[in-house]
């Protein structure tokens, strides 16, 4: 059949054709680029789950010249009393959820001052450790959309033991200090190993705010606040770990 002799829908059909294999092409570039993207994130947690990891945070510090300080220590040699600290202050239902806490999101997606904005965080340890080895410092709504999917995916990669060791590795507890063995040393002179519960609860009272706070000669506010995240680590219990 001649091209003159063909209808007006073959002719339509005939120069879509190019169209269609271009689009085609894009979703699957697309789809490359997405799969490559998603595969260092995940290299990296296949990777931490056995090596020691380096935080945005230390990198940034040695880009700048800045002095960092971290003694990687595993979990057993940190005093148990930290981690319980940790979970009252951060994350109290670290061995119930699956990397998100959708109960205590929920919770805090509802209860919002008079400007819309919440008033209660929802950051797991799991979330708060993905950011700091994988994501950006600050507040972002695409850095906490990419927190969720990447801390779902954290917790079936990584152990909760392994969660907790990296986080209490990674937390930065004053001015280029990361870990609970440098800070252990700075602020009390002994190791993390040593730790005593109250000596922990001080430590986990400083972290929504480490540069502000001081766990060595702590404020009215972190003494209160260390003495009631003890009081709730005395409650706390991680099986999981």
């Amino acid at each position: 059949m001649q091209a003159e002799d063909a209808s007006p829908a073959e002719k339509s059909a005939v120069s879509a054709a190019p169209r269609r294999r271009w689009l085609r092409k894009l979703v699957n570039r697309l789809i490359l680029i997405l799969l490559a993207l998603a595969a260092i994130p995940l290299g990296l947690m296949l990777l931490y789950a056995v090596a020691p990891p380096v935080s945005n945070l230390m990198l940034a510090r040695w880009f700048t010249g800045q002095p960092v300080t971290r003694i990687w220590t595993p979990l057993d040699r940190i005093a148990p009393s930290l981690p319980l600290a940790v979970a009252a202050s951060e994350d109290s239902r670290f061995c119930q959820h699956h990397g998100v806490d959708w109960v205590e999101l929920r919770a805090a997606i509802q209860d919002t001052d008079e400007d819309g904005l919440p008033t209660r965080g929802a950051s797991t340890l799991t979330m708060q450790t993905v950011k700091n080895l994988l994501l950006w410092q600050g507040r972002s709504p695409v850095r906490k959309a990419l927190e969720l999917p990447l801390a779902a995916l954290a917790d079936i990669v990584w152990s909760k033991r392994r969660t907790m060791e990296l986080y209490l590795n990674v937390a930065e507890w004053g001015e280029g200090i990361f870990g609970a063995e440098a800070a252990a040393r700075r602020y009390f002179g002994k190791s993390a190993a040593r730790l005593t519960p109250a000596e922990s609860a001080r430590l986990a009272a400083v972290l929504p705010n480490p540069i502000r706070y001081d766990a060595e000669k702590p404020s009215r506010y972190v003494a209160t606040r260390a003495g009631r995240i003890a009081a709730r680590a005395r409650q706390q219990s991680l099986p999981c770990l």
